[in-house]
């Protein structure tokens, strides 16, 4: 059965940095595209980076580089780095996955994946 748990969110000052990390369980890593959503109270989800099975980063133009996505198959892990944290960033983060056959490709909208992590909160304080 496909886990997904994710982890590191909380309450931070604008300007800090933070790592979220979504552990998952009970499917083959490799195979499957994974990435991160945001959703704001009362509005639909954003999603705000992508990887595909061989690393190959997507990054929304919304967060303006400021995003970092990454995995450790390894560890069957996936990580957000958040840096210069703004209030705007405020948000329910979640993590998905989806088998896919795109190597070096992976989609953004939520539509495409199909396992959700149950989220971790982000509050960016002014």
């Amino acid at each position: 059965q496909v886990h997904l748990a994710e982890s590191g969110g909380g309450s931070i000052e604008a300007g800090g940095s933070l790592t979220l990390s979504c552990a998952t369980s009970g499917f083959s890593f490799t195979l499957y595209c994974m990435a991160w959503f945001r959703q704001f109270p009362e509005k639909q989800l954003e999603g705000v980076a992508a990887i595909a099975r061989d690393g190959t980063p997507r990054h929304s133009s919304s967060v303006g580089g400021r995003f970092t996505i990454s995995k450790d198959n390894a560890k069957n892990t996936l990580y957000l780095q958040i840096d210069n944290l703004e209030p705007g960033d405020t948000a329910m983060y979640y993590c998905a996955a989806n088998p896919c056959d795109w190597l070096n490709w992976a989609p953004l909208g939520p539509d495409f994946y199909h396992s959700w992590g149950q989220g971790t909160p982000v509050t960016v304080s002014s």
